[in-house]
């Protein structure tokens, strides 16, 4: 039915607006606890490691292969919504706050890799279009906190955490009412604690497979800093008014439309050919990085961050795609899952490191080493042609 994709899309865009709220507003909640700015990494990677601990779980337990994608996708919206609401709470403590995010981290792994499945079950002709526009969703709701921060500045902050519980709970609810598991749904009832890993026994899968996790070492880093980039031009050049966050949604939110540009794209080159040529465009962005960040010519470094947000994440809806297609059919959805917790928690570490190494002297050559991933993503997935350059 023609609603099915956009009703997916507008739930993926709601119900993901929750992973980076705690970001939009990080400034605002470290006044108030007198936090230190290394706090931000710290919180993106609570939130990582909880999609990484639900991802793992979930795949171990074949959730999204034994039971109704889409109620999981419904139970796990509305989960977070009220998780979300809990970096709210009054007086919350640091701890607190972290562990909030570590839970809706947790619950957004029965959102984003079941959305993809619940797609890859409607769209089997035309995946790769199908997950264009669902990845762009997710970047959208990535981004989406920003923007709510920049059009509520006269508002308190835990504003924003309202209007993301709440479109989480909207978009929950449209899955469930507007959308029907898809006729390509393998129902697996036996539990099988290590079904989730067949998919690495495909030479093809596994290319795909590590080729999304070079593609992760940079995406997640490049997101998570695009304010802090931001902030430190503007302490660079103070005469130059730049409003953060509503550049930070701009420069996030664009890489939407090279996500469904990439899936069409596809359907006429080859879904193989476009992540390839993705993932080595976000490559040299990286390496080239140090010539443009902080350049003295304003107009050239937002420029720059534009076009490295839309080359980072055309891959990823490529690469998922070939994920998807070379995966078992009866471990569909846990091999979407596995492969999504492993990149996650590459994440982790790409964050971690570019916050730990970077400082005031370094700032302007540090994101050169987010080029390590798409090099080895380059690497695996260009190997021995082992991913047909199919169309879908």
């Amino acid at each position: 039915m023609k609603r099915i994709l956009p009703t997916i899309v507008i739930a993926q865009f709601f119900c993901t607006s929750v992973w980076f709220a705690g970001n939009a507003i990080m400034g605002d909640i470290a006044k108030q606890l007198n936090l230190e700015p290394t706090y931000l990494a710290h919180l993106t990677s609570a939130v990582q490691l909880g999609f990484i601990t639900g991802t793992l779980i979930f795949a171990i337990l074949s959730i999204a292969d034994r039971f109704s994608p889409v109620k999981v996708f419904f139970t796990c919206a509305l989960i977070a919504a009220v998780i979300n609401l809990g970096a709210s709470i009054a007086n919350i403590t640091p701890g607190t706050l972290m562990l909030c995010r570590f839970c809706t981290g947790f619950f957004l792994a029965g959102i984003y890799p079941v959305g993809m499945k619940i797609a890859s079950d409607h769209y089997q002709q035309g995946l790769g279009k199908s997950l264009g526009f669902l990845v762009g969703a997710l970047v959208l709701g990535t981004a989406f906190p920003h923007l709510l921060k920049s059009m509520t500045a006269a508002l308190p902050w835990k504003y924003v955490i309202y209007s993301t519980s709440l479109l989480s709970a909207i978009g929950g609810c449209a899955m469930l009412l507007l959308v029907l598991d898809g006729p390509g749904r393998k129902q697996n009832q036996k539990l099988n604690f290590a079904g989730f890993l067949n998919g690495f026994t495909d030479k093809k899968f596994r290319a795909a497979a590590f080729g999304y996790f070079g593609h992760m070492w940079e995406l997640y880093a490049f997101w998570a800093f695009v304010p802090v980039i931001l902030a430190t031009y503007k302490v660079h050049y103070p005469m130059v008014d730049i409003n953060i966050p509503l550049l930070s949604f701009l420069v996030i939110a664009v890489g939407s439309i090279s996500c469904a540009l990439s899936g069409m794209l596809s359907q006429r080159f080859g879904v193989k050919r476009m992540a390839t040529i993705a993932l080595f465009t976000s490559c040299l962005c990286c390496i080239i990085s140090p010539l443009l960040l902080f350049s003295t010519a304003t107009l050239a470094f937002i420029v720059f961050l534009f076009i490295w947000s839309m080359a980072v994440i055309a891959d990823s809806p490529l690469f998922s795609t070939l994920v998807a297609q070379n995966a078992p059919a009866v471990s569909k959805g846990s091999s979407l899952t596995i492969v999504n917790c492993i990149g996650f928690a590459i994440t982790i570490i790409s964050i971690q490191l570019i916050n730990a190494l970077r400082t005031v002297e370094n700032a302007q050559y540090i994101y050169v080493l987010l080029a390590i991933g798409p090099v080895l993503g380059l690497i695996a997935s260009l190997k021995k042609s082992h991913i047909n350059n199919s169309v879908s």
